[in-house]
């Protein structure tokens, strides 16, 4: 037995990408972002499934993720969002990633840079409209960045991009005024650059506002199966590409008021049997859990009783379990007509959908189902 296991279904991931190429308007193409290890999917695995459900572009944040990226998919296309300082600048350029631009002074690092490598890099100049971080907020410094992208002969303009902040939102007023933002500077890029790549829209973008589509969208926490409205995956036509299994490692016989775990945070409130399974914390299963989740074991739920520690959780089975040693446990997913999301423990810890997958641990191994042959 494995102490706790992730199993990703690839085909999911595939199926969801193709499901989101389809909803595209126009000749909108879709970019898979794959960082922070496929949001704990496992990142290479995650960016082949994405790549057949019709993906065109990988995008990812760190310099090393290009790397690993480019390694395993010599031929697929990658873009790096994030800050990058001058080695991560190199390590980026050395795997030929397309790079995020959003300043005059990193816009002559990438120069110098692409120019010692003797290449013209690929650049995709940031508009913040709203976000709050990176790119310059002044259309005049963006088209002005643009116009100095394209007279350097080190370096092609491939895009124009902003981020927008609340496309989650019930209210769209602020994402309506970002895409207005944006769009005044859209259509001068579009006339001085045929040929420009312009990208707006996440997942959640994606799915309510096709006038965020443009040349490209880029989606990432729908690809795996995730509501990006913190719902139903369901319900926007998802499949969750994450199950997180355990087992039931050994059952202990209660008496009323008995306690399990540290800080005695629960007391058998009748004679029972009380499960241990191997998983925690450590491996990612919140400690905010303590007495507020459950666990899918033989088709039924069971209520997670006691502290959640590093390495264990207790489950209550009852005084007379149909469950013993051995059996199979599901803290995220689905297990015969049960299901629990990945969306029901984060609205438990007021938290995304994306850090409970993020927040799965390396030491749980992943296992992954559901691709060709």
């Amino acid at each position: 037995m494995i102490r706790a296991r992730a199993v990703i279904d690839l085909g999911a991931i595939e199926r969801n990408c193709a499901r989101l190429c389809d909803q595209l308007t126009g000749e909108a193409k879709l970019c898979a972002v794959v960082k922070a290890d496929g949001y704990g999917h496992g990142m290479v695995r995650s960016a082949e499934a994405a790549l057949r459900g019709g993906a065109d572009l990988l995008a990812v944040a760190a310099a090393t993720e290009a790397a690993e990226l480019r390694e395993s998919l010599p031929g697929a296309r990658v873009f790096t969002m994030g800050v990058l300082s001058a080695n991560e600048l190199e390590v980026a350029l050395g795997a030929d990633a397309e790079i995020g631009l959003w300043d005059e002074r990193f816009l002559r690092l990438v120069a110098r840079r692409a120019g010692a490598h003797g290449g013209a890099c690929r650049v995709h100049v940031k508009y913040d409209t709203g976000m709050g971080r990176l790119g310059e907020s002044g259309p005049d410094l963006v088209l002005a960045l643009c116009e100095a992208v394209a007279a350097d002969s080190r370096l092609d303009l491939a895009g124009l991009w902003t981020h927008l902040a609340t496309a989650d939102d019930d209210d769209p007023a602020f994402m309506d005024e970002q895409l207005a933002r944006f769009s005044s500077v859209v259509d001068q890029v579009r006339h001085r650059y045929p040929g420009v790549c312009v990208h707006a829209a996440n997942s959640a973008a994606t799915m309510r506002e096709s006038a965020a589509h443009f040349d490209m969208v880029r989606c990432g926490v729908a690809i795996y199966g995730l509501d990006p409205f913190g719902r139903d995956p369901a319900a926007q036509r998802l499949e969750p590409a994450m199950a997180l299994h355990s087992y039931v490692g050994e059952t202990k016989r209660f008496k009323q008021g008995w306690s399990a775990g540290y800080g005695r945070q629960w007391r058998a409130p009748r004679d029972t049997v009380v499960g241990v399974l191997p998983i925690g914390y450590g491996d990612g299963l919140r400690r905010g859990l303590t007495n507020a989740a459950e666990a899918l074991i033989g088709g039924r739920r069971y209520p997670i009783v006691g502290t959640v520690s590093m390495d264990n959780v207790t489950v209550d089975l009852g005084p007379d379990p149909a469950v013993g040693p051995g059996a199979d446990a599901v803290l995220i997913g689905r297990q015969d007509d049960e299901r629990i999301l990945a969306e029901d423990l984060a609205k438990t810890l007021e938290t995304i959908n994306y850090e409970i997958t993020c927040g799965i641990s390396p030491r749980v191994p992943r296992e992954y189902v559901g691709f060709p042959p």
